[in-house]
């Protein structure tokens, strides 16, 4: 089951265990300088309002009606993160134009081991774009489909499908009930703080400039994984006119570039945790061309507000450490 509460996606699963819950939220960023440089972790600066695609049915594409889901509004160029966070462990898949952000292969509606096709909830606390290397990803950037862009275009060589796609798979219960009684302390990943304060055209995920992120492998073991219980998402982005049509609302106001906020002595952010192990890039995926490479390829310029950046503050990130409770 999922539910939209508060502009984040609630998957549950009541069938399997009352505590089988975990919520996604897509936060909107600062876009990192695309120069082959590696970044560390930028803001985030509140999450994108998500939309029922059903409540808009007599002004969303066919399309879009057919695929259900939820939409969101982007600007051109624009980043996001995804924001992942519950106590009761959740494998998540997640692709970009079904295209899978982990691995780089075509979408398939089941676990994959081998390669890791997925992430873990609540080990994993986000996901900022593909995964490239062991410890980088490049940046999750919205750009229109049929332009070249996307990975999906640059993999499928088509633009046939855009938005986001995500489907979450519970613990199985007996799992669960042996972590409970194990001294494992589950904790939800939500409390970290990283944040300060055309028009028929649709949108999809291109790879932008690489970031610091590691990509955790699984810990728990693949036959935990209730694998025949899922639920997925479709998640479209309406570009900014798009929007507008829509819902009759103006999208949220655009952020700064990244060099006006490192100027602004604004933070920017590093995580690391020496408890897990980082998963490889896919090859696939470090073979795409970046948003910036892209415009140079297509003889269309620079991309602008691409200038290097050096943050003067970086604040660490760290995992949060629990207090056991004792017998008494």
């Amino acid at each position: 089951m999922i539910e939209l509460k508060n502009d984040r996606l609630v998957f549950s699963f009541p069938e399997v265990h009352p505590e089988a819950k975990c919520s996604i939220e897509f936060q909107r960023t600062l876009r990192i300088p695309d120069d082959n440089r590696e970044y560390n972790l930028p803001p985030g600066f509140g999450c994108f309002p998500l939309f029922h695609v059903d409540d808009y049915k007599d002004t969303v594409p066919e399309t879009w009606l057919a695929r259900g889901g939820v939409f969101l509004p982007m600007y051109q160029a624009e980043a996001m993160w995804i924001y992942l966070h519950g106590s009761y462990p959740m494998a998540i898949k997640v692709a970009a134009g079904k295209i899978d952000a982990v691995t780089g292969e075509d979408w398939k509606n089941k676990l994959t081991r081998k390669p890791q096709d997925y992430l873990v909830v609540p080990d994993q606390p986000w996901l900022d774009g593909f995964n490239v290397d062991e410890g980088l990803i490049r940046q999750f950037v919205a750009m229109p489909l049929g332009e070249g862009y996307t990975a999906e275009e640059q993999l499928t060589g088509e633009a046939e499908h855009g938005g986001v796609q995500i489907i979450a798979f519970p613990m199985k219960r007996t799992e669960y009930d042996k972590l409970s009684h194990e001294d494992i302390y589950l904790t939800d990943s939500a409390p970290i703080d990283m944040c300060v304060g055309e028009a028929d055209m649709e949108m999809g995920l291109a790879p932008g400039g690489l970031m610091r992120q590691e990509i955790f492998e699984d810990t728990y073991g693949f036959n935990v994984w209730e694998r025949d219980v899922s639920s997925r998402c479709y998640v479209h982005i309406a570009n900014s006119v798009q929007y507008f049509g829509l819902t009759g609302e103006e999208p949220p106001t655009q952020l700064p570039d990244a060099q006006s906020y490192t100027n602004a002595g604004l933070p920017w952010f590093k995580y690391y945790d020496s408890d897990q192990t980082a998963l490889e890039g896919a090859k696939k995926l470090a073979n795409l061309d970046s948003v910036a490479a892209k415009k140079v390829k297509k003889g269309k310029g620079v991309l602008k507000g691409n200038d290097p950046v050096k943050p003067k503050v970086v604040k660490k990130l760290r995992k949060r450490k629990l207090v056991r409770e004792g017998e008494f």
